[in-house]
């Protein structure tokens, strides 16, 4: 947990430092629908793979600048984390079942994303606005406890998280409303829920395209 706690410390004072140097501004609210994809994570004999699935992200963002923006934001998916043993590995885990190349073991999990940083606003494009941002935050992964999907000694993972982006937003309703498309890239380390004997040790990205509403006020 001392990891999440000097991650989340750290989201909290880069959102709270840009916010207390923000001048007059414009406000943003947006919620996305998005789609998570993460690539398979290799070490120590394993192979660990998650589940796609989609999910939801929040957020709210303040103009410092023309051109910089503060931004916060929320997300949350479940799926289930799933780790093979390699059939030339060598390694026993008696504690896991299945044979070598299949399903060892499959965790589902509630995974929450919270993330701070900056969005760089970019010129004007026929009427839309593109834009890239980088944050950083933590993603926390909480076991279900589903019956078919756990394993006993599981505990709540949090880890330090990096993002980098980019979308474009296009007016829906005057220059009020907004429609956003967006492409997220989470860099983490993959969670191993506490169970040190599927612990890869490699940090493992996820891709999150998104789509949703944004409005200014």
């Amino acid at each position: 947990m001392q990891k999440l706690a000097i991650a989340m410390a750290s989201f909290a004072l880069l959102f709270s430092a840009a916010a207390a140097t923000a001048q007059e501004g414009i406000g943003e609210v947006s919620a996305q629908l998005t789609g998570q994809f993460t690539r398979d994570s290799n070490g120590f004999g394993y192979t660990q793979s998650a589940t796609n699935s989609a999910g939801l992200l929040v957020g709210y963002r303040h103009k410092i600048f023309r051109w910089i923006s503060a931004e916060g934001d929320y997300g949350f998916t479940r799926n289930t984390q799933r780790y093979f043993l390699s059939p030339t590995s060598g390694f026993p885990f008696p504690n896991l079942i299945g044979g070598p190349g299949l399903p060892q073991t499959r965790i589902q999990a509630d995974v929450h994303q919270a993330t701070g940083g900056l969005v760089f606003n970019l010129p004007f494009v026929k009427g839309m606005r593109p834009y890239l941002l980088a944050e950083g935050g933590a993603l926390v992964f909480a076991p279900t406890r589903n019956s078919f999907a756990t394993v006993a000694g599981t505990v709540r993972d949090g880890e330090g998280l990096f993002v980098y982006g980019g979308g474009v937003e296009l007016p829906v309703i005057g220059s009020h409303l907004l429609a956003r498309v967006e492409y997220r890239g989470l860099i983490y380390h993959a969670p191993d829920f506490g169970i040190s004997s599927v612990n890869t040790t490699n940090v493992t990205h996820t891709a999150q395209p998104s789509v949703g509403l944004a409005y200014r006020f």
